[in-house]
């Protein structure tokens, strides 16, 4: 069976989530399935990342923005390859065609309220497209996928669609998020000093920067030995905007904003930190959890909407509202080496439920169960 798989994206250098989701899940199939032929339509790039196999073809769509790509750029292409299925991997799909559709659909945030009013203009037009494109194409769709129980009963209840045709699959983490031993080799190019704290967030209201600088600033005044915080995907002068507005000027000393860090780079800096925050106010999965953990780093995350479905029942979880909870978690790691120890190993043990096979099996099935 010929089986398309929309994965836009994978080839840019700044990767994202959703991309690294289409990217391990493709690689998995392409080690795992020997019997259906796949195409990979991807934009062009410069991070040649995939590459083509016996029955694996990429196929390069050259359209100048995500709408077009998307609904005539896709389209077209798929008129000469003529499928069995198609998987679009990045919450929205043509809105016009007739082949069978498996749609990912990795959260409905761009549905609720926003969290705040910082967005970028790019931010602001993908949440317009996904709320105009999403509600057109469900009823085409064969399968929802989704990526943690939490979001499929989020999207079963406020779409009103059948549980049937909803799958929760976890994403993995990729095998080089391990505990890196001379990680300051590559951690120097960021932060002088060590151990320092790590923070991953970006310009998304949801990823709660504010209250994170705010439960630093909190820290800074009550830790003996205060630790400096590592901000990776948020440029300096994000960062100082948000201190401006809040009357934090007096913690800037002892962040470092290097912007955005290669994934290939991220073992190191997980494991060089002492501990990671993620203290995001919504998240649909969580990814970064489990790569912090395979490096053997503590994470303090939140106790809302999927993130405790990852991190488990033993898993730090707090109060992303509460900055004091925030900075009361990173002092209960820094003052308490047993306690530290226990986060750090039970981290590595949870982070074994995941894998990327795992998920590329999961839905291997659910093609096979369309296409039977």
């Amino acid at each position: 069976m010929k089986i398309a798989i929309e994965a836009q994206r994978i080839f840019r250098k700044e990767k994202h989530g959703m991309d690294y989701v289409a990217l391990e899940t493709i690689r998995e199939l392409q080690k795992t399935d020997t019997q259906n032929e796949y195409f990979i339509l991807v934009s062009p790039g410069d991070d040649i990342c995939l590459q083509e196999s016996a029955n694996v073809h990429i196929v390069t769509v050259n359209w100048p923005s995500y709408p077009l790509w998307e609904q005539i750029g896709l389209p077209l292409a798929l008129r000469k390859i003529k499928p069995d299925l198609l998987h679009c991997t990045s919450n929205t799909a043509p809105v016009y065609g007739n082949i069978p559709l498996v749609l990912t659909l990795h959260d409905i945030i761009f549905l609720e309220k926003k969290q705040g009013k910082n967005q970028s203009m790019y931010q602001r037009m993908g949440r317009l497209y996904r709320r105009i494109i999403v509600p057109r194409i469900l009823a085409k769709c064969k399968k929802i996928i989704t990526v943690s129980h939490f979001e499929c009963n989020r999207i079963s209840s406020s779409l009103h669609i059948d549980r049937q045709l909803l799958a929760a699959v976890h994403n993995g983490y990729s095998q080089h998020f391990i505990p890196v031993r001379n990680a300051q080799t590559i951690t120097a190019r960021y932060i002088e000093e060590r151990p320092y704290l790590f923070f991953l967030g970006n310009t998304d209201p949801k990823k709660n920067t504010a209250k994170v600088l705010q439960a630093y600033s909190i820290y800074l005044k009550k830790s003996r030995q205060p630790l400096p915080l590592l901000i990776a995907d948020l440029k300096e002068e994000i960062i100082e905007g948000y201190l401006n507005r809040q009357g934090l000027q007096e913690i800037k000393k002892m962040l470092y904003c290097p912007g955005y860090i290669p994934n290939t780079e991220l073992p190191a800096v997980y494991s060089g930190a002492s501990a990671f925050i993620y203290t995001s106010l919504r998240e649909s999965f969580g990814i970064p959890i489990l790569e912090a953990m395979a490096c053997g780093t503590p994470v303090i995350t939140s106790n809302t909407s999927a993130m405790p479905e990852i991190a488990g029942p033993e898993g730090i979880l707090i109060n992303p509202s509460e900055p004091e909870e925030i900075a009361s978690a990173i002092l209960h790691l820094e003052e308490d080496a047993e306690y530290y120890q226990s986060q750090a190993i039970y981290g590595l043990e949870r982070v074994r439920r995941f894998s990327w096979e795992n998920t590329a099996k999961k839905i291997l099935s659910i093609y096979k169960e369309i296409l039977a």
